[in-house]
């Protein structure tokens, strides 16, 4: 069949907006999500957006089971900064990026969602469970550490580099040569349209802010599961990076993902879901395990 007679198709996703305040300001953010049942809410790496997980929200084996929401932080994608944005210098902390992810959960109503996130937000996942753990189903966190050190660099504000083509260049490079070549140029291409400094504003948190290597003891994963993966091929946190995290933090489960890099969700899906999906599992089945037993008057109607 030739590309001008293939089928027509409609995705199930749907995109909206909403507006509330995180940290005594007021922000506009943008989100897309499919699907019902348990919530599984996405989070961006640094100096992109939600795109990244398209992926994802069109698994309808996935959206059959979980309603699947992704979106952009203030700054990224399709969310624009705050009024006045442009007196003070961009860069995200760790208090700042927990405060928009609880406002957008409190905004949409978000019960004990389970919280995936990728690179600074494999990290920030793992701040969600030792802060608040009650509040989440669970947590599973991509290329996220206790510390990442070297990513905060001023490089990408030069007048004489072009961030539109480094950055992306720089983070094409985490990527596994055997992922598919256009989904790797697709993550380059999201790369390319991020705002000036945003990037490097993102990785001030990741790498300078963030630092959980003291606060190991402070995790309750029977109150909050973790779920840690880093691909082989990831040289900006590396696998082993995150087996120490998984060592240091009791209870915490994941690993090494074989022939994958830094995008998972993004660079290469099929391959990403052999480890999401038997983690999802792991996590229901545990919440089955924990329920209370049925009252046999309830079940009867009586």
């Amino acid at each position: 069949m030739s590309k001008s007679s293939e089928p027509v198709v409609l995705e199930e996703a749907v995109g909206r907006y909403v507006h509330l305040t995180a940290g005594g300001v007021r922000y506009r953010i943008y989100f897309e999500e499919a699907g019902s049942g348990p919530v599984l809410l996405c989070l961006h790496t640094a100096g992109a957006d939600s795109r990244q997980f398209r992926q994802m929200i069109n698994d309808r084996e996935l959206t059959s089971q979980y309603r699947v929401i992704a979106f952009d932080l203030p700054w990224h994608g399709r969310s624009l900064p705050p009024d006045g944005w442009w007196r003070e210098e961009y860069l995200l902390t760790t208090d700042s990026y927990l405060q928009i992810i609880h406002a957008f959960a409190d905004a949409l109503e978000l019960r004990s969602p389970i919280v995936l996130g990728c690179s600074m937000a494999g990290s920030i996942v793992l701040e969600l469970a030792r802060r608040t753990p009650d509040r989440w189903r669970a947590v599973i966190g991509l290329s996220g550490a206790l510390k990442v050190h070297g990513r905060f660099q001023d490089w990408s504000l030069r007048p004489d580099v072009n961030a539109q083509q480094s950055v992306p260049s720089w983070t094409y490079s985490l990527m596994a040569p055997s992922s598919p070549e256009e989904w790797r140029r697709e993550v380059w291409w999201i790369y390319s349209q991020g705002g000036p400094g945003i990037y490097r504003g993102d990785t001030y948190f990741y790498s300078e802010d963030l630092d959980l290597t003291e606060k190991t003891e402070e995790f309750d994963t029977k109150r909050c599961p973790v779920y840690l993966f880093t691909g082989e091929y990831d040289h900006a946190c590396t696998a082993d990076e995150t087996q120490e995290a998984i060592s240091r933090i009791s209870g915490a489960r994941g690993g090494r993902m074989a022939g994958i890099g830094h995008f998972p969700m993004a660079e290469n899906y099929p391959l990403f879901r052999e480890y999401l999906l038997p983690a999802l599992d792991e996590i229901s089945e545990a919440d089955t395990a924990m329920a209370p037993p049925e009252n046999p008057a309830t079940a009867a109607g009586t």
